[in-house]
């Protein structure tokens, strides 16, 4: 039997949840609308989904909590695409740290929702078959830092931990895969969130510059993900593979 994606829709507005559940149903996908966190705890207890549309503005615990919270627990590998009814480029940031696949700012078209929810699916069953990744569950070595594709941290020189937001180690794990390649704003994307770029989306350089903080990478002249100027960023060191993660 095919596999139909079940989508798990969390929002407190009646109507937007309706409206959502039966378009992505005439559409061919399966989905369970709730309103509230209690309600998607109580049904993820006893069912699997394959993506959770996640409103971040609901009374009580916000999708933000949510995220941060599903991230921690089993269903931290579940796809979250956040609603929200923001549009501050730092809202999205927050949103994407805590862990999300990718955001959708309301109002939105229910075919643009359609659209992500499948690139999100999509990125994380298959990256392009031009763009080669390596195995999981693997210690990756470049310059004086490692990367503990299990812990998902980063360790220095001394064997200190580092914690990684879930975006910053998704964008990391990307530049890894493909070393000394430069990858544009829109591959990083689709790697790292499963979508193209909108035309004043800064959320990719906004993480790189995070993420360089996190290297102590001179953000006037760095030495790990420089920019190349019109085309986008280069991960400049060669990466080894040390073996599995402890």
């Amino acid at each position: 039997m095919e596999h139909v994606d079940h989508i798990l829709i969390v929002d407190d507005d009646r109507e937007i949840r309706e409206l959502v559940g039966n378009y992505l149903k005439k559409n061919g996908l399966r989905t369970t609308v709730v309103a509230d966190g209690r309600q998607m705890r109580s049904f993820l207890e006893s069912t699997p989904v394959d993506l959770i549309v996640l409103d971040i503005m609901m009374p009580g615990d916000d999708g933000l909590q949510l995220c941060r919270e599903l991230r921690t627990g089993k269903h931290k590998t579940t796809p979250v695409l956040m609603l929200t009814a923001r549009s501050d480029e730092t809202d999205r940031i927050i949103g994407l740290e805590m862990g999300a696949d990718d955001y959708l700012v309301k109002p939105f078209a229910a075919r643009e929702l359609l659209a992500r929810i499948n690139a999100v699916l999509r990125r994380t069953r298959m990256l392009p078959p031009n763009l080669i990744v390596t195995e999981a569950g693997r210690l990756l070595a470049f310059g004086k830092w490692k990367l503990d594709t299990t812990a998902r941290h980063l360790l220095d020189a001394q064997g200190t931990v580092v914690t990684l937001s879930g975006a910053e180690y998704r964008l990391l794990r990307t530049f890894l895969d493909h070393p000394q390649r430069v990858l544009s704003r829109d591959q990083l994307l689709n790697l790292t969130q499963g979508r193209d770029a909108d035309l004043f989306d800064r959320s990719i350089d906004l993480l790189v510059s995070r993420l360089r903080q996190r290297l102590a990478d001179d953000a006037r002249d760095p030495a790990y993900i420089k920019t190349v100027r019109n085309e986008g960023y280069v991960f400049t060191y060669a990466v080894e593979i040390l073996g599995e993660s402890p």
